[in-house]
């Protein structure tokens, strides 16, 4: 079967192809899945293209399967020293057809799942039966293609602004197709959403979709606007999907603005006692995080994944979200596509050119069987 595969070697060279390798056979508490459709997630594009110069990439020939080539900037290659000349498959999440299943798993035959795990860009993918999800009846792959990174993220952030004891959250980049899912969820489980975008067309989308706190970065009165809203909602966690620049500065300084605008506000020079946190979950702009610290000294930058956020959540919370995903996954959790294509076009210069723009309304979707 074919498997896309990304390697980087030592000299800076990356070269993403299709390689044949053999079917796997299911063990003990396993299926085999055929894997009919599976998403190009901006979190796939880290291990797809490892920061190489897109500029650079040029079609290339492995043994008659197509692939391109890349040229991977020295300051990108530093922190790559540990998947130096390691040929990695591609693809976080996916789904399919089970076909085979190991002992304890025979009842799984013919069933349509979504996966979870990695090394989703092949034809078929052997899956433990704690990294499926099971569809309800009449759900294709399609339509489940996208369970998992997406949907769980969204709602990882509404769990983790109610832990940190926040009552509203802001999202950036939030006509993305996480950022629908998010305003649909906050709409559904009344939390207030500030949802921060970067053109107008992009902010006439989500108030289509009941967002009621839009602000546009493009606009000159931006600042202004987003200290409006963190004022009426009161919002004290955001989560960055851009990573780079100064929106994680201006938000953190936004919030301390909306703070100080609340008459019990007691003056201080360190600032107000309303602890302001952003968490960056992206990297969508890839300069350096600026960060002035005029926004007193109660507030915090960290990271955000949700791979951390499920351990920490626990199994049963996880089995929890999963379902809501299952439930409402042509409605709250739907997914749409720009672009269907195969393992072989996925690898064409003018599509890799378009899904790796990470652009809002530009999602690919791979059709391995195709």
């Amino acid at each position: 079967m074919l498997q896309m595969q990304s390697l980087v070697s030592a000299d800076g060279q990356l070269s993403l192809r299709l390689v044949e390798v053999d079917r796997p056979t299911p063990g003990p508490g396993e299926v085999l899945v055929r894997v009919e459709a599976t998403p190009i997630n901006p979190s796939d594009l880290g291990m797809l293209l490892a920061g190489a110069d897109l500029d650079s990439i040029e079609a290339a020939d492995f043994g008659g399967q197509p692939g391109i080539t890349a040229t991977i900037p020295a300051a990108a290659l530093g922190g790559l020293t540990g998947r130096l000349d390691q040929s990695l498959p591609c693809g976080n999440e996916g789904a399919g057809v089970v076909v085979e299943a190991g002992e304890g798993a025979e009842d799984m035959i013919g069933k349509t799942v979504a996966m979870l795990g990695g090394a989703m860009y092949t034809e078929y993918r052997v899956v433990p039966l704690a990294q499926l999800l099971v569809l309800n009846e009449g759900t294709t792959a399609v339509e489940a293609a996208s369970c998992f990174v997406n949907p769980l993220t969204a709602l990882a952030m509404v769990d983790t602004m109610r832990a940190d004891g926040h009552t509203a959250l802001v999202h950036t980049a939030a006509a993305s197709n996480l950022g629908q899912m998010l305003v649909k969820i906050c709409a559904a489980d009344g939390v207030d959403l500030v949802n921060i975008v970067r053109r107008p067309e992009q902010a006439e989308t989500l108030r289509s979709l009941g967002a009621h706190y839009v602000v546009d970065s493009s606009q000159d009165s931006f600042q202004d606007d987003l200290v409006a809203a963190l004022a009426a909602t009161k919002a004290t966690v955001a989560f960055d999907a851009t990573g780079g620049g100064r929106l994680a500065d201006r938000i953190l300084h936004a919030m301390e603005a909306a703070a100080g605008l609340d008459s019990s506000t007691t003056y201080s020079r360190y600032g107000s006692t309303v602890y302001k946190h952003v968490y960056i979950y992206g990297g969508l702009e890839r300069s350096v995080t600026e960060l002035t610290r005029t926004y007193g000294m109660s507030w915090g930058v960290g990271g955000f994944l949700l791979t951390n956020f499920m351990i920490k959540a626990g199994p049963e919370r996880a089995q929890e979200l999963r379902k809501r995903v299952a439930d409402e996954i042509t409605t709250t959790f739907a997914s749409s596509y720009s672009a269907e294509v195969g393992l072989q076009a996925a690898l064409e210069p003018a599509h890799l050119a378009v899904y790796a723009r990470q652009a809002t309304g530009e999602k690919y979707l791979i059709r391995p069987q195709v």
